[in-house]
């Protein structure tokens, strides 16, 4: 009966269900935890103590901040579009998610192990800027609108060169798909098969890309306090306001991710002789989200001015140049085959 239930659509369409949720429950809990850590950081940075209060050590601070946003009152502007004011906060926060289920954190662990994974990120993260869109718009607003073409320029920009940086990575692997390119990081080198080496450069740029495109410090411009207060969710309060943050974290932490997959050998142990897994890569998203915090507590805020100068004259030119001496050695190159059997671990 159990074979024949699971080999049913019905079947497979609940086991596929029943792995989304436990994705998203363990994505959020997990989601309270980084918050936290995220806040701790910043406290031991600035010398002082951070949340100490709600329950051990403060553990329980980030689910209290939760429920205060869940029982607070749902406020909309008189003059804002109710449907698209309460759509924008759902979408984004939906479509973070979504990108989720084609992350791999171990052999086979991915909900749906696409050949096509990376353009599938690609699409849906370039979907995220119609909630910020939507969410300045619907406002009513003329503050949070102008933040939402902020973000959204700033958005758009940093995924070009994101999108370029892993064009690069792909040429090495040889294939969209997520698995395939850690299972080509694998080799008898440990982490010198990663593709972090090869491809060095590009690591820093992506880190920064990534920081820029979820707007993150230095980059969150569009919540300048001088200017626009708060940005596009300056007209949002409880569960919106809530959804919108969530989202963004969902965001940061598949950037972190797609670093560890693309750069960092995924589940790859970086020792020869111990066993690969999901802890490797746990372990490495969690130091990179930690690197994110440092750069939070540490560096100063760049001008709007400034932060599409470099996107747009620096990080473009340099992430498009990479692609052709990529492709370049790869292909023609003295040392391309060379080259090519080392990138993918040969």
């Amino acid at each position: 009966m159990m074979e024949f239930f699971t080999q049913t659509g019905l079947g497979i369409s609940l086991v596929i269900l029943g792995q989304c949720l436990l994705l998203t429950v363990l994505l959020l809990i997990s989601l309270a935890f980084l918050l936290y850590a995220d806040r701790k950081i910043w406290a031991a940075v600035q010398l002082r103590r951070g949340p100490n209060v709600v329950g051990v050590f403060g553990l329980l601070q980030s689910f209290a901040d939760f429920l205060k946003y869940a029982v607070k009152e749902i406020v909309i502007p008189a003059g804002a579009d109710k449907t698209v004011y309460l759509l924008a906060p759902m979408l984004s926060f939906v479509l973070p998610l979504i990108a989720w289920v084609v992350i791999p954190f171990n052999d086979g662990w991915a909900i749906a192990d696409l050949n096509v994974a990376v353009l599938f990120i690609f699409a849906v993260s370039s979907l995220e800027v119609y909630g910020v869109i939507m969410g300045g718009w619907a406002s009513n607003s003329k503050y949070p609108f102008l933040g939402s073409l902020r973000s959204a320029a700033q958005m758009i920009s940093y995924e070009v060169s994101i999108g370029l940086i892993i064009i690069g990575v792909i040429i090495s692997a040889g294939s969209l798909n997520l698995s395939e390119i850690v299972r080509t990081q694998d080799g008898d080198l440990g982490l010198l098969n990663w593709y972090w080496l090869p491809h060095l450069p590009m690591v820093f740029l992506f880190f920064i890309s990534a920081l820029a495109e979820t707007n993150r410090p230095p980059f969150d411009l569009p919540e300048a306090e001088s200017e626009l207060v708060a940005g596009y969710q300056v007209e949002y309060s409880s569960t919106p306001f809530l959804l919108f943050m969530i989202g963004e974290y969902v965001t940061i932490v598949l950037m972190t991710a797609l670093i560890t997959v693309l750069f960092f050998g995924g589940w790859l142990s970086p020792i020869p002789g111990l066993p690969d897994g999901a802890l490797w890569m746990i372990s490495k998203m969690l130091v990179i989200f930690f690197l994110i915090s440092m750069v939070k507590a540490i560096v100063p805020r760049y001008r709007y001015d400034q932060l599409m100068r470099i996107g747009w004259k620096v990080f473009l030119p340099l992430s498009l140049a990479w692609v052709v001496i990529v492709a370049f050695f790869a292909q023609y190159g003295a040392f391309g085959g060379a080259y090519a059997r080392w990138a993918v671990g040969g």
